[in-house]
């Protein structure tokens, strides 16, 4: 008799397969969406169009019609053409798409397609000329992705430590993303997360599932340390501004294992921090590959999945997370603390004070009035060409670069500015980054 117990972990197990199995469509949206200038539906549509498009063009058995042959002689390649990889890049085309021909006007006689509903129209004749260039590039691609995940796979622990440093180090470019598909999912060959969750044919117990297990103790242990240790190296005067943007990046990693907000509030005030974290966090992943320890996750590396995990079928040990990560938890906050003082890097509440400028406390925040001082300091409305926000930023196009003044975006309490380029800024806020943007759109408008 199957126990309530089991009927439970297969339940969560399915529903995270519901996610899992969809990630290249979710991917082929997600980006559409978050490249899309104003986040309009449109611009889903146009990277489901997209992907759809590629996927069914380059499918085994399309390309099989058009060489002539069986589809057992078709190039591996296209078998696996419905990948996460793709779907970044149908995302991407969808986006691209969307932003260009949005507010196109065509002839009255064709004004019916006129704006957004050129959009998929576009995005198809775009997808179709992407699937001819892929025809030919595709394989090469596989063969290199391949390529890498073999030679990684090789290295083993050390293998798993070079991936782990790697996906931290490329967050600031988000290409990140790219190699996740290469090692967590089915793009060349390793799925890592789809194996272990499903126990399928090529899973190994106490090999599958390396390539996530080292980040449950930087995600949940780690940078909360060291989000500790730059809460107590920071000036007294700023000690309360810093604590509600830091515990709340915090409390993010730790339960949802989401860990831009925490990264972002460092990651271009002090870049070599940032870069001490990615080796640790591949020395994390490289320690964790060497144990008996296995962890999943379906979403990252949070509480939330380490509680799911244990039921995993390919799940080894998952206790040993708690020694483990305490003793990571004792690294990051020793390390954290030594280089932040030694280099003296300004973290947040370390940054050089802004005289006559009374700064608002992000934890407390009345978002109207952080709006109406970043407004300012972006020169005004009228100088605004572009506006957009992510995860942790608001993302600005400007007329004139002459017009802004950072002191006064500074005095709103945000941890940072970042200049991409000339015409460029980018506003870090942190997680509450959407109530700010919103304020910021009801004031333009």
């Amino acid at each position: 008799m199957i126990c309530a117990e089991m009927i439970l972990a297969a339940f969560l197990i399915k529903a995270a397969s519901a996610i899992i199995d969809q990630i290249p469509i979710l991917f082929a949206v997600g980006v559409s969406v978050g490249m899309a200038k104003d986040h309009d539906g449109t611009s889903a549509l146009a990277g489901i169009v997209s992907f759809l498009m590629i996927t069914t063009l380059l499918s085994s058995g399309a390309v099989a019609m058009y060489k002539g042959v069986d589809a057992a002689e078709v190039p591996a390649a296209f078998g696996k053409i419905s990948n996460a990889f793709i779907g970044i890049f149908s995302g991407i085309i969808g986006s691209s798409c969307y932003n260009r021909f949005r507010t196109t006007q065509l002839p009255d006689w064709l004004a019916f397609f006129s704006g957004k509903r050129c959009v998929a129209i576009v995005t198809a004749m775009a997808s179709i000329v992407a699937s001819v260039i892929l025809y030919f590039v595709w394989p090469v691609i596989y063969g290199a992705l391949v390529a890498f995940g073999t030679a990684i796979l090789g290295l083993g622990p050390v293998g798993a430590g070079v991936y782990a440093m790697l996906n931290r180090a490329l967050i600031p470019l988000g290409l990140h993303h790219a190699l996740n598909a290469v090692f967590w999912f089915d793009t060349a060959g390793i799925n890592d997360l789809g194996l272990f969750w499903s126990g399928a044919d090529g899973a190994v117990k106490g090999v599958t599932g390396q390539y996530m297990t080292g980040f449950f103790p930087v995600m949940m242990f780690g940078l909360p340390a060291g989000a500790l240790a730059m809460y107590h190296t920071a000036k007294d005067t700023k000690k309360k501004v810093a604590a509600s943007l830091l515990m709340a990046g915090a409390i993010a990693s730790f339960f949802t294992g989401i860990t831009e907000p925490l990264e972002f509030s460092f990651m271009f005030l002090a870049p070599g921090l940032y870069l001490v974290h990615a080796v640790l966090t591949g020395i994390s992943a490289a320690v964790c590959a060497m144990l008996p320890l296995r962890i999943g996750f379906n979403f990252s590396a949070g509480l939330v999945d380490w509680i799911l995990s244990f039921k995993a079928p390919m799940a080894e040990n998952p206790w040993l997370l708690i020694p483990v990560g305490l003793v990571f938890a004792v690294v990051y906050y020793a390390v954290f603390r030594f280089v932040i003082t030694k280099f003296n890097l300004k973290t947040p509440g370390r940054e050089d004070e802004e005289e006559s400028e009374e700064q608002i406390e992000i934890g407390n925040a009345d978002f109207a009035q952080m709006a109406e001082l970043i407004l300012m300091g972006l020169g005004g409305k009228d100088n605004i060409k572009e506006l957009d926000y992510c995860a942790t930023r608001v993302r600005v196009e400007i007329a004139d670069y002459t017009l802004v003044n950072e002191k006064t975006i500074k005095s709103a309490g945000v941890p940072g500015i970042i200049r991409p380029s000339k015409n460029t800024v980018q506003v870090v806020v942190g997680p509450k980054v959407q109530f700010v943007f919103d304020e910021i759109k009801k004031i333009m408008s």
